[in-house]
């Protein structure tokens, strides 16, 4: 039976349906869900292009990412159509987005004043510097017992920062009160619901909490962090829970999508924060690992914040209704996993397509010692090194593009196990086995290694869209939708697949110890502008080498000038 006529058979049964927009950092999507049972109907998916107008800067078109999620939502609706289902069964939409990613746009005009500056992005570190240098101690976790995070180039206030300081745009229209930010769930919501005609300026507790204006323990905008950045509070957005009704959806009636508007928009979380809810982690102590652009591990700590003393991050799980308690979880963030096919594909050209790196590392089965740490952005957790970068060590004349395949996705192992380490010391009761989801899931290979890798089990739900799934569950949850329960009696059981560890464990700590010895490598490799002296220039002397090197010269030319008695 066709995918068509299975539809249709069953249409009647289907019951209330849900749908989600999933903005990522690499590609858009628009899902939607059967709320009884949790299955994936029909979606649709575009790419997004990312630009890198300077060495280390990462921008994304906002009317693109818009432009991406009303094409998906025109697809996805065709596809429902030739699959007999009926549209006006929706009854809600959640979001789910890239964090950290920042905005700002007019809100007379409707037009973004700058590109969004992706989470990934390093134009801000000598800003990051600055501030650190300003802190006692010069300490990196001055902020952290408010906000949960390290000064780091990863977080909005930075981002948003620079564009006040260096984007002529953004300064006028914040001194003329027309500017807003948003990360990328607040742009949506805005234009979905309206824009300039009366659309929602909101954001969840997932998405204010990457931010670091946002106080985790108030659970709202905190005036001392807004101060200590320079950012007027009235340019944000309104907090809100992660399932409440935002707002109607406004879409042209011309469009097949048309059919959308007037349903709510009633869920929003952060990807990382869906992915936990998509992946049912509500109790203390379940975790889940994303393997998307970069890699993040999430541990649900219940209602009290844990603060890391291993490099992770402390941050807003979900908040799921307005009178709910808010959860929290340890995060440990990896930049580059999916991240680093790409530069495979695109800049090396060695691959032309994720699905041949597996083969190509699958035809050899190692690395043959060749190590690879992919730190394009510096290193996140646990490291928070932003001076690091990315290298290749332990290369013969027997090395190949096949064994370099092999090593990048050895990276993205050993990169989780460093997190899941941290987060083992951190609570003190090891994981016995690792949840994962995620684009990359889909590698066989990179699942058995990261099996081996952990030495525990790596378990792989067999619908991979978990991201968007959860945030499904959360806008049909919502008060004045309620049609997806989540009670964990009423949640569907979910079917996987396991991967168990099939190398001795001497043989996983050797290629562990390794790994850690080329990150030591990796680390302290650039560093920003040289300083400049007390008249503004850049002083040679701030090379403290190369002041060595020059007054040991002088002194060796008056030596020899004293020497032959010459003029």
């Amino acid at each position: 039976m066709n995918g068509a006529m299975a539809a249709s058979s069953h249409r009647i049964t289907l019951g209330p349906l849900v749908a989600a927009i999933d903005q990522g950092t690499s590609s858009t999507r628009f899902l939607v869900f059967n709320s009884r049972t949790a299955e994936l109907l029909s979606h649709h998916q575009v790419e997004i292009k990312q630009s890198f107008p300077k060495e280390g800067w990462v921008e994304e078109d906002p009317k693109e990412i818009l432009q991406s999620v009303y094409e998906c939502m025109e697809r996805t609706c065709e596809k429902l159509t030739q699959l007999n289902i009926d549209i006006s069964n929706i009854k809600a939409i959640g979001v789910t987005n890239q964090r950290e990613t920042t905005l700002v746009w007019d809100k007379e005009t409707g037009e973004p004043l700058y590109n969004a500056i992706v989470w990934l992005d390093l134009r801000t570190q000598s800003t990051v510097e600055r501030l650190i240098n300003k802190t006692p101690g010069r300490n990196k976790n001055h902020l952290r017992h408010k906000t949960g995070l390290p000064i780091s180039t990863y977080f909005s206030a930075v981002k948003l920062r620079w564009l006040m300081d260096n984007v002529s745009e953004v300064h006028e229209a914040v001194v003329s009160h027309r500017a807003m930010f948003g990360t990328v769930d607040s742009w949506l919501i805005w234009c979905l619901t309206g824009g300039k005609s009366g659309g929602v300026h909101c954001t969840d507790v997932t998405n204010a909490s990457r931010t670091m204006l946002f106080n985790i323990h108030t659970m709202d905008w905190d005036p001392e962090l807004c101060k200590y950045f320079g950012i007027p509070m009235e340019i944000l957005p309104r907090v809100r829970s992660s399932s409440e009704i935002y707002g109607l959806m406004k879409i042209c009636s011309s469009r097949k999508s048309g059919a959308l508007s007037g349903i709510p928009i009633s869920g929003c979380l952060g990807d990382q924060s869906a992915a936990l809810v998509g992946q049912m982690c509500f109790q203390d102590g379940q975790a889940k690992n994303t393997y998307g652009t970069g890699c993040f591990l999430l541990r649900n700590t219940g209602s009290k914040p844990v603060m890391s003393d291993h490099g992770l991050l402390t941050t807003v799980a979900y908040k799921l209704g307005r009178d709910k308690p808010a959860c929290y979880a340890l995060e440990g963030s990896v930049a580059i996993a999916g991240a680093v096919v790409r530069w495979l594909q695109d800049n090396l050209g060695i691959i032309g397509s994720s699905e041949e790196l597996e083969k190509l590392a699958a035809s050899v089965g190692t690395s043959y010692g060749c190590y690879f740490v992919p730190a394009f952005s510096g290193l996140y957790a646990p490291y928070w090194e932003p001076s690091a970068r990315g290298i290749i060590c332990g290369l013969t004349q027997f090395t190949n593009k096949s064994h370099l395949a092999f090593a990048a996705l050895e990276a993205v192992c050993f990169q989780t196990r460093e997190i899941l380490d941290a987060m083992n010391q951190d609570s003190g009761i090891p994981l016995t086995q690792l949840q994962v989801d995620g684009g990359m899931t889909s590698n066989r290979l990179l699942m058995q290694l990261q099996a081996d890798i952990l030495c525990i089990p790596v378990v792989k739900p067999s619908m991979p869209e978990t991201t968007a799934l959860g945030a499904a569950m959360a806008a049909g949850a919502a008060e004045g939708v309620s049609v997806w329960s989540l009670n964990p009696e009423d949640l569907s059981e979910v079917t996987s697949e396991k991967f168990e560890p099939q190398i001795n464990p001497e043989e996983s700590e050797f290629r562990y110890a390794r790994w850690k010895k080329a990150v030591e490598k990796s680390k302290n490799w650039e560093t920003t502008q040289p300083v400049p002296n007390g008249n503004g220039e850049t002083s040679i002397f701030c090379s403290v080498p190369l002041g060595f090197y020059i007054i040991g010269s002088m002194l060796m030319l008056i030596g020899a000038k004293y020497i032959t008695g010459s003029d």
